[in-house]
């Protein structure tokens, strides 16, 4: 396993679910974490108190919006401020919305592409310099199985995520010789909170159940016919992090039940 003792971690959308997970992931490892995401004050902060007591780490909360590039440049500010470095950022946050092409909100695009794809650039932007300069560093993208295939009524997220796949192969090729990767995590669907919340906008858009939505529409896709799970994720993003993992770069990791192998 990883070693990141000394280190710290920023992980965008790690609040709840998956984020989450990678966060706790890190912090078992010995990483100092910045945690971001919307949710209820106090639900924050027992989450961030939970990682500082159970781990034995450091853990800053950062409001950073993730449609607003100075905030995200600050949310990486403050990981150097706080802890000296920003040695790993996981780019995960995320939203989806359902709906026909010729119906999507045009607002709705906006901020599926604003948070989903562009914040995983000026996070990039902002960690890069003090990563190249130290000459390390691990830049982990949450990308998902429409990073390669797509799904009808998600224009705009399976549009975002293949944009994460041609950024990370971009970044990965940049910073080749300084030891600092930068991978893509893709992920069939993981039962948290925003795959939840999609449920009723797909029971909707295709006249179903919940029972048919999630048998039908979610696992149809996946050969394995289960969830994946948000610590295996979590897993992978670790390794990630490891010595073992220096000479990955550019990759795109399917961990999607068997989904695009077809």
């Amino acid at each position: 396993m990883a070693d990141l003792k000394g280190k710290t971690a920023v992980v965008t959308g790690s609040t709840s679910g998956i984020g989450l997970a990678i966060a706790r992931k890190m912090a078992g490892a010995g990483a100092n974490v910045v945690i971001n995401g919307f949710g209820e004050a106090t639900a924050i902060e027992k989450e961030r108190a939970g990682i500082e007591s159970e781990f034995k780490v450091k853990a800053v909360y950062s409001p950073a919006d993730m449609t607003k590039p100075a905030e995200i440049a600050g949310m990486v500010a403050l990981g150097e401020k706080t802890f000296g470095s920003v040695d790993v950022l996981v780019n995960n946050a995320g939203i989806q919305f359902v709906s026909p092409v010729e119906d999507f909100p045009i607002e709705k695009w906006d901020a599926i592409i604003a948070i989903n794809l562009s914040s995983a650039f000026h996070g990039i932007r902002a960690a890069v310099p003090g990563m190249k300069k130290r000459k390390w560093g691990r830049i982990i993208n949450t990308a998902s199985a429409h990073s390669l295939v797509a799904s009808p009524f998600k224009a705009a997220y399976v549009s975002a995520k293949h944009g994460i796949a041609g950024l990370t192969k971009t970044v990965a090729l940049e910073l080749a010789t300084y030891k600092v990767t930068c991978n893509c995590i893709s992920p069939g669907y993981v039962w948290t909170p925003l795959v939840e919340k999609q449920i009723p906008d797909t029971m909707k858009a295709r006249n179903m159940t919940k029972e048919q939505v999630i048998n039908d529409v979610l696992l149809e896709a996946q050969p394995t016919k289960e969830f994946v799970t948000a610590d295996q994720v979590a897993a992978l993003a670790l390794y990630l992090c490891g010595d073992d993992a220096s000479q990955i770069t550019g990759a795109n990791l399917s961990m999607d039940g068997g989904w695009t192998a077809a």
